[in-house]
């Protein structure tokens, strides 16, 4: 595979040597569902930096040739992880937690949002959500933002208030940002997954000393339910979700006392999928064959990206995980790109981007050679 050097965006000067952290020191994921195919067909990578977010984008739709790592999102005092999610129009939204200290000496904390209009041209600027609380003792309380963009293209941001419960503040139709509501709960200390189907539902959980709780939000509804707690307790960071079926999201965890994933969709039990290590699992939905499958790709054992497929909410199937490429930091990334082809992608452990992508001449999963950005 063949790509362009490495290079800064205009205007980034002195940041050459700017470098991705896909993990945090303990080696969880600083980042998930990073990779994204944009309204032009081009596939973009993010990735958090010590001055902000850095991105890669393919030169043209299907490759091979990427830009990047640019420097697209500076800012000081941003909590190491990134949450990237992206609407049906294809914009692509940038939220993180900011810590900073204003000009008095007290510190703030604010959750920030950043928007992508089109794939490798410049993000706006950062721009303040606040949080649920004026009181900044509570607000630096507030867990790492989750984000999802509903079937109207608005985003909805969710975080763990101070006491543990959950609070969401949305866009209005009108583009405007409506109030922080409270969606109530208690006893959350974990990172929150939030996802969307295609018709307009919004699930979310969030694990919990007493079990996992859970809200959700139908097509057009106007408000969140939240749902009875399921009695089962999660490895905290290893949630991830993936829309399956009309209406239906499926979610994919490991349990606090085991390392297999698993898949819980509605109230059917969850079903194990095998892949015992640790953290959460890239999830991407897409033909086979002709087949609908579920994609899953996570960091084995061996510290490698691993892959997995079964047919689509067939869990009982069973999946079967092959490990590729070499040892990486964080989580591995799924996407389609240009020409339906599944692409995997990895941060190697020397913050460069690893690619491959599938074969055209032969059936099924088989992947080219790794290719380094």
């Amino acid at each position: 595979m063949a790509f362009k050097p490495a290079r800064t965006s205009k205007g980034q000067a002195g940041r050459e040597h700017e470098v991705p952290t896909p993990a945090l020191p303990d080696g969880a994921p600083a980042v998930t569902g990073w990779l994204l195919r944009g309204k032009d067909g081009r596939l973009t990578a993010y990735a958090p930096s010590a001055g902000g977010v850095l991105r890669w984008t393919e030169v043209r739709p299907g490759g091979p040739e990427w830009t990047g790592p640019e420097l697209v999102a500076p800012a000081t005092g941003l909590d190491p992880r990134l949450t990237v999610a992206q609407g049906g129009d294809g914009y692509v939204h940038l939220v993180a937690l900011r810590r900073t200290t204003t000009p008095a000496g007290e510190a703030r904390t604010d959750i920030v949002h950043a928007i992508q209009y089109q794939s490798g041209r410049p993000v706006k600027d950062w721009s303040p959500l606040g949080t649920p609380y004026r009181d900044q003792e509570k607000a630096a309380k507030v867990g790492h933002p989750a984000a999802v963009v509903d079937s109207a293209d608005n985003l909805w941001v969710f975080v763990r208030n101070a006491g543990g419960g959950l609070c969401a503040r949305g866009q209005l139709s009108s583009g405007k940002w409506g109030n922080w509501k409270d969606l109530t709960g208690s006893g959350s200390y974990g990172t929150i997954c939030a996802s969307t189907a295609e018709e307009g539902r919004i699930d979310v959980l969030a694990p919990a000393k007493r079990g996992v709780m859970r809200w959700t939000k139908g097509p057009g509804a106007g408000e969140f339910e939240q749902l009875p707690d399921l009695k089962l307790q999660v490895a905290n960071g290893s949630v991830s979700a993936q829309h399956t079926g009309e209406g239906r999201i499926t979610f994919f965890w490991r349990e606090a006392d085991g390392g297999q994933v698993h898949a819980f969709r509605s109230e059917l039990p969850a079903v194990p999928l095998d892949g015992d290590a640790s953290g959460p699992v890239a999830v991407l939905r897409t033909p086979v064959d002709g087949h609908d499958c579920t994609l899953m790709a996570m960091r084995g054992p061996d510290g490698r990206p691993a892959l997995a497929a079964y047919p689509t909410e067939a869990e009982s199937a069973g999946a079967v995980w092959a490990s590729t490429g070499e040892v990486c930091a964080g989580v591995p990334a799924l996407a389609t790109d240009a020409s339906g082809r599944v692409v995997l992608a990895a941060f190697g452990t020397d913050g460069r981007l690893r690619v491959t992508r599938q074969k055209t001449t032969e059936p099924g999963l088989a992947l080219e050679p790794w290719g380094i950005v």
